[in-house]
């Protein structure tokens, strides 16, 4: 399990919602753009979060979970998904992936090794809660 590049992620995610606008990218990481986060009233306690995601060219994102209904669609490129005890789904633009709060993303990456392949995340979620969190341990 690569903790650094979880640490490294959950921070992009973190840093993506403090700004207002811009993206946030490292040399080879992810890139995220926050698009839109607001207060949902029929939803005590919850918040729609939107982010732009990048993955760069050969991007593979580590294991994390959300605790977080995350509602996944491919505007750009080809990405394979898995979550745990799921199958693998490949994503092409104009596909849905779903990640349910008590779910572990296992499999996030980039098939291209030379184009980037870009998604929006709608998150549904508790204010004030990461978006991105470490898998749980076994």
């Amino acid at each position: 399990m690569n903790i650094g590049r979880i640490g490294r992620m959950a921070t992009a995610f973190g840093v993506a919602i403090a700004l207002a606008q811009g993206a946030l990218a490292h040399d080879g990481d992810v890139a995220v753009s926050p698009l839109m986060q607001l207060p949902l009233p029929d939803l005590p306690g919850k918040e729609g979060l939107v982010l732009k995601v990048v993955y760069p060219p050969g991007f593979v994102e580590p294991a994390h979970r959300h605790d977080a209904h995350a509602f996944v669609y491919c505007l750009s490129g080809s990405v394979e998904m898995q979550m745990a005890g799921g199958k693998p789904v490949v994503l092409k633009p104009g596909d849905m992936f779903y990640e349910d709060p008590s779910g572990e993303h296992r499999v996030g990456r980039n098939l291209s090794k030379t184009k980037t392949a870009t998604l929006i995340v709608f998150l549904v979620k508790d204010i004030g809660k990461a978006p991105v969190l470490p898998p749980t341990k076994n």
